[in-house]
């Protein structure tokens, strides 16, 4: 498949489901809770559903695996080669906290790889989007896209870390690093800011889901990126278990 030929189709799908998210978002909106204590309110839902709809007229025959969508069990998902991992709202807390740092994200998986991917923050009308192999590139807020690439390595490196979840054996990481700019964003931005050339590395040691990463490592990887576990190995999906293992998502400088 010729994701390129397809990629326009999806930008237009997230967009959507983005243009809902705000206005959620700029409502009056109420926070439930799922069994696990993660906040979940409307506009996941809303972003769900539309995402799900605009999937299936892109290409009926693919199958969708959603944070909001049904469980879909290990029987029947091992035997995918290719599908849609979506995560209709990450960043919730940052959503609820009105912050603006969530995103609308859709990858797409084959082999365990995300190929491409689309993430777009809607309060920061900010979009990016990959197609491994074939570059990555943002819409800024007045509307212009240009290609956006990984930043080439200095001695002082801008260390990623997320808003919510800044844990001691992540502190104890970045200070492995030597010389270093701590930055913080919420949700996937963390990934994008490194592919637009923004920062240099993220490190993340603590618990994320195949859905909270797939769609902005398509676009990283596509800028010229890596997403890598603490091993050093590829970070893969389509797994029985959809935890992530801990990893490192950085520019060209980190081996």
């Amino acid at each position: 498949m010729h994701y390129s030929s397809i990629l326009p189709d999806v930008i237009k799908v997230a967009d959507e489901a983005s243009e809902k998210v705000l206005h959620i978002y700029q409502s009056d909106f109420k926070v439930n809770y799922k069994e696990d204590q993660s906040p979940v309110t409307a506009a996941d839902m809303a972003s769900h559903d539309i995402i799900l709809r605009g999937l299936r007229s892109i290409a009926r025959d693919i199958p969708v695996l959603s944070e909001e969508g049904k469980d879909i069990p290990w029987e029947e998902r091992k035997h995918w080669r290719r599908f849609w991992l979506v995560d209709p709202v990450d960043g919730t807390r940052e959503f609820t906290q009105r912050n603006g740092e969530f995103t609308v994200n859709i990858a797409m998986i084959e082999d365990g790889e995300p190929v491409m991917g689309v993430v777009i923050a809607p309060a920061l009308k900010e979009a990016f989007w990959g197609v491994v192999g074939e570059g990555a590139h943002k819409r800024d807020r007045t509307g212009k896209i240009h290609r956006i690439q990984v930043a080439e390595p200095k001695a002082s490196k801008r260390v990623l870390a997320s808003k919510s979840h800044l844990n001691d054996e992540t502190r104890a990481f970045i200070e492995t690093l030597g010389e270093h700019e701590l930055l913080q964003a919420g949700s996937s931005l963390k990934f994008c800011r490194i592919a637009e050339g923004h920062a240099d590395i993220y490190p993340r040691l603590g618990p994320t889901s195949e859905w909270d990463t797939a769609a902005a490592q398509a676009v990283l990887t596509a800028a010229g990126g890596k997403v890598e576990t603490l091993e050093g190995k590829p970070l893969r999906y389509g797994k029985e278990n959809v935890l992530n293992p801990h990893f490192i998502a950085a520019g060209n400088w980190y081996v």
